[in-house]
Parts: C-alpha cells; structure tokens; sequence
C-alpha cells in the first residue's frame, strides 16, 4: 500500500495480513479524500483503523491530528509501525481497544471526521450507535459499507452522500447540530 497525495504522496506501509482486515483500495481513499476536500487542520479519528491508512492519508493532506482504533493486536502493532516508519508519532496515534469500550471511557474527545470501516464479516452493531458521540457539531461521518445494500440509519447523523464502488459503498452523514 502507499499514501496517495499530500506531503507523504508515493511513501510505503504496510497493511494487516489475514482475513480479519479488509485493506480499502486506493481507488475507494482517493473518492473519500476527493469528496472531503480541504481538511487542513482537522482531527480525525479512525475506528476499525486495520493499517491505519485513512489517518496516514489524512495527516498527509493536512489533517492536524488522527487517532486510529484498532482491537486486532497485529493489525495494531502494523499500524504502530506504519506510523514510526513515515514519522507521524507527533501527530498520529494509535490504541488497541475496542471502540465502544474506547467510545465509553472519552465521550469528551470530539473530531471533525470520523472514519468507520467495519470488518464486512461481522459488523459491530453494538458500535454502530455511538458513531455520532465522538463528532463536533457538524462533523463528518464516513462509513465503508458493503455493497450496494442499505446502509444504516444511525442516531443523531444524517445521511448526506452515498457513492457505490464495487463490492463497497461510502456513506457520508453529517452530525445533526
């Protein structure tokens, strides 16, 4: 994998090796970050984080600051390392937890985005209702769904923009002030 644009633009990382990540094509990163446009200055979170390449692609683009959650132990020792390696520890981190645990224990903590790209296999609903606790007022969701099915309706978010991509579709809401 490689960062797409921005100051990192053609730098390596690695992804998660298994079934237990599905890494998202740059194809699918690069419409995300098209979509967003400008996002000099902003925090990010990245839940389901695998190799944390949408907080990589975002701080490359400007973003002053991302978290990347991430409960696999490799896949969070991967993102670790992604983060040494491209010399982001001043402005990424990463956590090994699971986010409605994480979600719990720092409601305080608010982003201007926030990324969610849950494993397709087994999506879990039991995060799924505090995706909007960690959003400014007005923040942004971004949500890798599989498929061209339904997407959810989640709390306290409005779905703004659905774009399809193969076997994944990107579903953006906006936090309702």
């Amino acid at each position: 994998m490689r960062v797409i644009a921005g100051n990192l633009g053609g730098r390596p990382f690695e992804s998660p090796h298994g079934h237990r990540t599905h890494p998202m094509s740059e194809k699918v990163r690069g419409a995300i970050f098209g979509i967003l446009g400008d996002i000099e200055g902003m925090t990010v979170l990245d839940i389901f984080a695998g190799s944390g390449a949408l907080a990589i692609e975002a701080v490359s683009r400007g973003a002053a600051a991302a978290l990347c959650i991430e409960v696999d132990k490799g896949a969070e020792t991967i993102i670790q390392k992604n983060v040494e390696s491209l010399n982001l520890t001043d402005t990424v981190t990463s956590v090994r937890a699971y986010y409605n645990a994480w979600s719990t224990r720092h409601q305080a903590q608010l982003f201007d985005i926030v990324f969610a790209d849950p494993p397709f296999d087994n999506i879990p609903w039991r995060d799924m209702k505090f995706l909007h606790r960690h959003l400014k007022s007005d923040g942004l969701l971004v949500l890798n769904w599989p498929g061209r099915g339904d997407w959810p309706a989640l709390d306290q978010l409005d779905m703004v923009q659905n774009r399809n991509y193969g076997d994944t579709q990107l579903v953006f809401y906006r936090k309702i002030s």
